[in-house]
């Protein structure tokens, strides 16, 4: 259950400078068990699982200040998300971003999704969950990576060191920003176009240019378009373009197409194609769930994904969840889980 709790009941000592302050604290607990085609059964998630602050001052005549805090963990063993040896996320992995907002719309700064990461994720069959049986980190985004020159094992779609800004709706129109700063962020070399003792970008290198991110969308009660844009600290770049409609309303359908060039760091093989199309189907307590999809690297094997799952509501916050997916590139990968998913 989302709780809604006066700061000053968090930090009963500064009472006075938060007193007109809410925080709500929220989050999401994800376990079940997955097998994929050579590996044994584990124990693992569908969704990441967070647990998340976020904060709004009323500060009068429209505007209001706020702020959002995630950190991820893992469910099946209480450590935090992905943080040993060289693989290491930050604490607030999720988001950590503080900013305003009023009639001119709202801007924060920190960590974040992109503004087309998190827009895109309203146009895929799995919402936007980093399950394998989805799509959002790899076909849906033509296995793209906003961040290329962050620490080994990090999240690859924020951008960190950025400036966030959303317009308002107007008339179902909305258009989200995101710029993020030339700051070396702890990176591996990234050989690129150069070779192993002259990387194209050497450990903690800079950005050789400002990241960006653009996405605008138009929705309307049965149909929404989007159209974005990216180009990451390497100078690779993504376009896409995405539509669903509900021609019921139980029935959604959606389809997207990703185009990706990475001519800045690789002198042959630098565009990657890629599409996606996938429906969700409400039936009483339930939801089916069905993607298919292809990407399309130049010289590379071509992957096709075929998924399919089922949710089943146990209650407003908690699901039970069964999918599986079968993966064509170089190999095949077959993969099955099945699990519980909780909001709080």
């Amino acid at each position: 259950m989302k709780k809604s709790l006066l700061a000053l009941a968090m930090m009963g000592a500064f009472s006075g400078a938060y007193a007109q302050s809410s925080v709500t604290i929220y989050g999401t607990v994800d376990a079940g068990l997955l097998k994929q085609t050579g590996t044994t059964t584990q124990v693992s998630k569908r969704d990441n699982n967070k647990l998340g602050f976020r904060g709004v001052e009323d500060l009068g005549s429209g505007l209001k200040a706020l702020f959002q805090l995630e950190i991820r963990y893992e469910s099946d063993t209480g450590t935090i998300e992905n943080t040993s040896g060289a693989n290491s996320r930050p604490l607030f992995q999720g988001q950590s971003r503080v900013g305003l907002q009023g009639d001119f719309g709202t801007i924060r700064f920190g960590r974040g999704l992109s503004a087309y990461q998190e827009t895109s994720t309203g146009y895929e069959p799995w919402s936007g969950m980093p399950t394998p049986v989805g799509f959002q980190t790899d076909l849906h985004v033509a296995g793209y990576t906003s961040d290329p020159l962050s620490q080994v094992g990090n999240s690859r779609n924020r951008f960190s060191n950025a400036v966030f800004y959303n317009t308002p709706v107007y008339n179902g129109f909305q258009l989200n920003v995101t710029v993020a700063a030339k700051e070396a962020n702890n990176s591996p070399a990234l050989i690129g176009r150069g070779t192993a003792l002259a990387p194209q970008y050497p450990a903690n290198a800079v950005p050789s240019a400002n990241p960006y991110s653009v996405s605008a969308t138009y929705t309307a009660p049965s149909f929404s378009l989007m159209a974005g844009g990216e180009r990451n600290a390497v100078e690779t770049k993504l376009w896409s373009v995405a539509a669903w409609v509900k021609p019921i309303a139980d029935l959604k359908l959606m389809a997207s197409y990703q185009h990706q060039d990475e001519g800045h760091t690789k002198a042959v093989n630098d565009t990657t194609k890629a599409w996606v199309v996938g429906a969700n189907y409400t039936v009483g307590m339930g939801k089916i769930l069905a993607g298919y999809g292809r990407k399309e690297p130049d010289g590379l094997p071509k992957t096709k994904q075929f998924s399919l799952g089922y949710e089943h509501n146990l209650s407003a916050r908690t699901y039970l969840y069964i999918d599986a997916s079968n993966k064509k590139a170089a190999t095949k990968v077959n993969t099955f889980s099945l699990g519980v998913h909780h909001n709080f």
